[in-house]
């Protein structure tokens, strides 16, 4: 190789030796004591969190550990989705500092981190409410991009390139989502009211059946199948413990091929409905195993019995005890008269005139 191609392999090198240089002072900075692009929030064990304190707009949602997962306790202490609260502590985990703003108190208010009105604040409590740590997340810097942060108990306010949008409602941590029960696993749906009760049957010939239609009429197609597939995802818009201050006086039953049993009472009060719910299994035969070798049918046949079972019973506990509110249009599928599903035949087209006898003749 000549001297010339080395001389410039050796600029080439001296370069990036510079270029790293730079690059590793850019990235140890210091921002008043705390390295740029460190995390805010360090040295947290999520094992070690009681509870977990979310505030904004005067609002205030309290997540409380429950054995190994957490109750929203402004909803009577109804059990909080796990996902949520995973992707609360670990956004707060993990937002990092770009610049130390100031270290004023006075400034904290026009910034949106003051202790007594933030824009938004997440404490993190040990068991007996000893604070393990905090974030105050402020308002969007005007002239950068970036929102203000601090720690709780810490004067420091930062600008951060990362800070999360945190969800700020009780329903915000609850899976709302009530029931998902596939279509092609309905059998047959019943529905007792004060005024009525009629079944509709999910058949593999004759498709989707409305039972003891009186003569002259015939059902409406597509309301027939809103109440058959009203389960198929059903979500709720409130929950709250039931205080038996509310009277439930019908019922939608929703028997599945698997032998699973759903079951919701219904009932009415100042123009909202609501729900009580459970579910069976109602095969009680054991699932065993055989001595002689079993084949894969078998096999996922079992599992899948047991892990049927499993859910219906995962089910019946959590709504055990639980009023669910159910939006209008949701309801309106589970609460649906016999009335409403039928409508008169149409009329039969007039025969047509006979044709003339060919032997007749003209006046």
């Amino acid at each position: 190789m000549s001297n010339k191609k080395l001389t410039v392999l050796g600029i080439v090198a001296a370069a990036m030796v510079v270029w790293a240089v730079v690059q590793s002072q850019i990235a140890h900075r210091t921002t008043g004591g705390m390295v740029a692009g460190a995390a805010l929030l360090q040295g947290v064990d999520p094992e070690t969190i009681g509870s977990i304190i979310v505030q904004a707009d005067g609002n205030t949602v309290t997540l409380s550990r429950m054995g190994n997962n957490f109750v929203v306790m402004e909803k009577d202490g109804y059990p909080a989705q796990t996902s949520q609260i995973n992707n609360l502590i670990t956004s707060c985990l993990d937002i990092q500092t770009s610049e130390l703003i100031t270290s004023d108190k006075a400034n904290y208010a026009e910034l949106g981190v003051s202790d007594e009105k933030p824009e938004k604040a997440v404490k993190f409590l040990k068991a007996d409410k000893g604070v393990i740590a905090g974030v105050v997340i402020g308002k969007a810097a005007s002239d950068t991009q970036g929102t203000y942060v601090r720690r709780v108990s810490d004067d420091k306010a930062y600008l951060s390139t990362n800070a999360p949008w945190l969800q700020t409602a009780a329903l915000d941590y609850i899976d709302k989502k009530l029931t998902d029960v596939d279509r092609a696993n309905i059998v047959k749906v019943s529905v007792t009211a004060p005024d009525g009760s009629y079944a509709i049957a999910n058949e593999p010939n004759r498709g989707v059946v409305l039972e003891n239609i009186p003569a002259g009429k015939i059902a409406k197609a597509n309301e027939v199948e809103q109440v058959l597939t009203a389960l198929t995802s059903l979500q709720f818009d409130n929950v709250k413990k039931d205080t038996g201050a509310v009277s439930f006086d019908k019922t939608y039953v929703c028997r599945l091929k698997d032998s699973t049993v759903y079951t919701l009472n219904l009932a009415a009060k100042d123009g909202k409905t609501f729900a009580k719910c459970t579910a069976e299994f109602m095969d009680k035969s054991e699932v065993l195993k055989k001595n002689t070798q079993e084949s894969e049918a078998e096999l996922k046949a079992k599992e899948a019995k047991l892990l049927a079972r499993d859910k219906a019973d995962a089910f019946a506990k959590k709504t055990q005890g639980w009023v669910y509110e159910i939006s209008e249009y949701k309801a309106k599928n589970l609460t649906m008269k016999f009335a409403d599903l039928i409508e008169s035949e149409p009329n039969k087209p007039s025969e047509p005139n006979a044709p003339a006898d060919a032997n007749s003749t003209a006046n």
